[in-house]
């Protein structure tokens, strides 16, 4: 990959106009007399923040409720907005510096095919897209003094589609590329280990149909898991006779929708592993440099290149990288005679903003499902519910129809025609799906589809091979043990079971774990310590004591068993291996009694020294911290077989800080008028100045939610601020929305 680099002086400089060129060039007239001043779209949109700061925007109009909830996410998130946006358009390096480059040739192809694909949206989308940039250039030009001095408000649609325009999770692209030896510069519009998703992050989400409720209505719980550092942003949207919706508007974009309900349907969504892209490796043309062989010919390889600016000291320089690039996709890397390139499925798809606006405006399944249809999203399971009581999960994302086995990260297929390589995707109605099963209930939590419901098994065998193999998680298990031919259950319960504190881990392996400390003859302070845990009722509730032992035990036992293993290899940790024979019943037990005894002299030792005691309680260890708060919490890892999932850093003053795992919590009926409660743990707004900071927190730690105000009686009796975003003083709200 060749580099140039040279320097441009003062201003936005050329990069700058090639943005404003490129623009105007791919865009037409695509937008030409669209734009109404800022002020009038203020006008047209009204925010009333309620108790915990949740905006209620009510607008005229699409493009005025994307300027609100724009101007909104600014108040709230402020420089994290924009800096958003600069990653998507590929341009952090001209205000953050060099160390930001690598991000911006991964993006910029994402921008350019933005562009390139803009006008082809519905014009409500682009409404939106369009609105929103211009509320965040509006709060950029109000308050100045939050940003680089070198940042210009001129934020278009196009930018906010590209947070819509998702790089593929490439995992499996990375170990893969190890294996062939390629190197570390991927080439542009390749993901970098920003792609990379701690093992924990993921979801929980329930669907309840109406015979498995007490109100006779239908219940969605929606339940994430991602760092305090994800932006879920909670929300409600109004634009009468168009749009009313509730849900959390990820930070950054107007689409960035995850999950949320109107008035007569919800979804929630849960990570899945979607295996949607290869890598072929196709035949260098040994007679002709840079050329490959395919469908019996020699084609060239296209050569690119990629001029952007970084900022270095006062002045911009610029750093040029060449690539290459088939129409099949990226070259990766070339040896051995071997062109190898990266086809994605979908690859540049740009519809997932148009679809979600869609899926946001649905009255009914079917609508919904037509909304879906557009394939708009490269992974996610999403779990739904209606007020028509119907209760719907479907395994989603752009699958490949494969003609070969797929080469996961293990193998570049060999591609010599276009028969050899995949064309086409499967379609949504083939997708493993279920649709108001018996039992009356749907769980995920990023399991494959198999055992959504224990009465509807899907079989593997009606599904192509490059889908996921049965896999049943102790996390997904518990949930089963929790909603799976229950009692009907209230929306209240809902909550109360969504936030068990059990660590289902314990259950399978603490007999085994006494058994053996107590064969081993230990010491007597480890034979109290093990008595305690005989006593210990196996949850992470916040005054438990034993489960700080037990997780620092399982540590110390995993890294035993795993120490010199070969990096990758499965180590047996546990005497009975998970198997579809008995699901809800495996694994169990320990593989080895001798390394489990001694891990356990040690775990008790480092939590005396660590802590002050070995019968330490959960939350004097483990603690929500955020702005002023600092209370205890109960919650662990999922791989622990926690629901109710969280993840720490630890503190300098060796106590143990959420950092991540539950953070927003979304419970909705769905009757003649929905009902709902919710919280977001780390607060509406990322300034530690703001009030509503950290006014979530002690709520969250508690296991409590917020009633959701729906209603204008409801909104109007929590309002406590009422505005027109983006209105100074001196600008009258004459021709206010009433």
């Amino acid at each position: 990959m060749a580099v140039r680099v040279g320097v441009v002086r003062g201003g936005r400089g050329r990069a700058g106009l090639a943005t404003g060129l490129v623009l105007g060039a791919m865009l037409g007239g695509a937008t030409a007399g669209a734009a109404q001043p800022a002020p009038e779209l203020a006008r047209q949109a009204e925010v009333r923040r309620t108790a915990y700061g949740v905006p209620h925007i009510r607008a005229e109009n699409l493009r005025a409720a994307g300027y609100a909830l724009g101007y909104v996410q600014m108040e709230d998130y402020g420089v994290i907005v924009a800096r958003n946006l600069l990653r998507n358009r590929g341009e952090l390096a001209r205000h953050y510096g060099r160390d930001s480059l690598e991000s911006d040739f991964r993006h910029r192809p994402n921008w350019l095919q933005a562009a390139a694909r803009y006008p082809e949206l519905e014009r409500d989308t682009r409404d939106v897209y369009e609105g929103f940039a211009e509320g965040v250039n509006r709060y950029v030009q109000l308050h100045p003094a939050e940003f680089p001095a070198t940042l210009v408000a001129d934020f278009s649609g196009v930018d906010a589609l590209a947070t819509d325009m998702e790089l593929p999770d490439a995992r499996r692209l990375r170990r893969l590329l190890q294996r062939l030896g390629a190197p570390p510069q991927l080439p542009a519009g390749v993901p970098g280990t920003e792609g990379e998703r701690p093992t924990d992050e993921g979801s929980n989400a329930w669907a309840l149909a109406p015979g498995r409720t007490r109100s006779g209505h239908a219940i969605l719980m929606r339940n994430p898991h991602l760092g305090w550092d994800a932006g879920y942003y909670e929300a409600h949207v109004v634009v009468p006779g168009v749009l009313d919706f509730y849900g959390d508007y990820r930070v950054g974009g107007p689409f960035q929708t995850i999950g949320g309900f109107n008035r007569q349907l919800g979804w929630s969504t849960t990570n899945n592993d979607v295996d949607g892209d290869e890598v072929y490796a196709l035949d260098a043309d040994p007679e002709r440099p840079d050329h490959y062989l395919f469908d019996g010919t020699s084609l060239p390889l296209q050569r690119q290149q990629t001029t952007l600016a970084y900022r270095n000291g006062g002045a911009l320089a610029t750093e040029t990288r060449e690539h290459w690039t088939t129409p099949l996709g990226p070259v990766l890397h070339r040896a051995n005679g071997k062109v190898y390139v990266w086809k994605v499925a979908g690859a540049g798809e740009f519809r997932l903003g148009q679809q979600w606006l869609r899926m946001m405006r649905a009255q009914s399944l079917t609508e919904w499902k037509q909304a879906m249809r557009t394939l708009g999203k490269p992974s996610s399971n999403f779990t739904y519910a209606d007020a028509a009581g119907n209760i719907f999960y479907v395994w989603y994302g752009r699958v490949p129809r494969l003609p070969h086995a797929s080469g996961g990260d293990t193998a570049a297929v060999p591609a010599r025609s276009s028969a050899d390589v995949f064309t086409h995707l499967l379609p949504f109605d083939s997708l493993p799906q279920l649709l108001n099963p018996k039992g009356g209930y749907l769980h995920q939590e990023n399991d494959p589809f198999h055992y959504t419901n224990l009465h509807a098994v899907l079989d593997s065998a009606r599904f192509p091979p490059n889908l996921p193999r049965p896999r049943l998680g102790l996390r997904s298990q518990h949930a089963l043990e929790l909603i799976h031919d229950r009692r009907r259950l209230s929306l209240d319960e809902v909550v109360r079971l969504k936030h068990s504190y059990r660590m289902l881990l314990a259950d399978r392996v603490k007999p085994d774990l006494l058994a053996a400390v107590r064969a081993a003859g230990p010491a007597p302070e480890i034979a109290q310590a093990a008595e305690l845990l005989a006593r210990w009722d196996n949850t992470v509730a916040p005054e438990s004591r034993g489960g700080v032992l037990f997780e620092s035990w399982w540590t110390h036992y995993m890294r035993a068993l795993t120490a010199g293993a070969t990096p990758g290899a499965e180590v047996a940790l546990l005497r009975e291996r998970w198997t579809p024979a008995r699901p809800l019943q495996t694994p169990r037990g320990l593989a080895n009694a001798q390394a489990a005894a001694a891990a356990f002299t040690r775990a008790v030792e480092e939590t005396k020294k660590r802590f002050g005691a070995w019968d330490v309680a959960w939350g004097e260890v483990h603690r929500v911290r955020h702005g002023t708060v600092d209370v205890p919490v109960g919650g662990c890892t999922g791989a622990l077989g926690c629901f109710r999932v969280l993840w720490f850093d630890d503190a300098p003053d060796g106590k143990r800080s959420v950092a991540g795992g539950d953070g927003w919590v979304l419970a909705v009926e769905f009757g003649r008028q929905p009902r709902a409660y919710s919280v977001l743990g780390y607060g509406q707004s990322a300034k530690p100045a703001s009030p509503h900071h950290a006014d979530q927190a002690a709520m969250f730690a508690r296991g409590e939610l917020k009633p959701v105000a729906l209603s204008e009686a409801a909104i109007a009796a929590q309002t406590v601020r009422r505005y027109h975003p983006g209105l100074e003083p001196g600008e009258a709200a004459v021709g206010a929305l009433r």
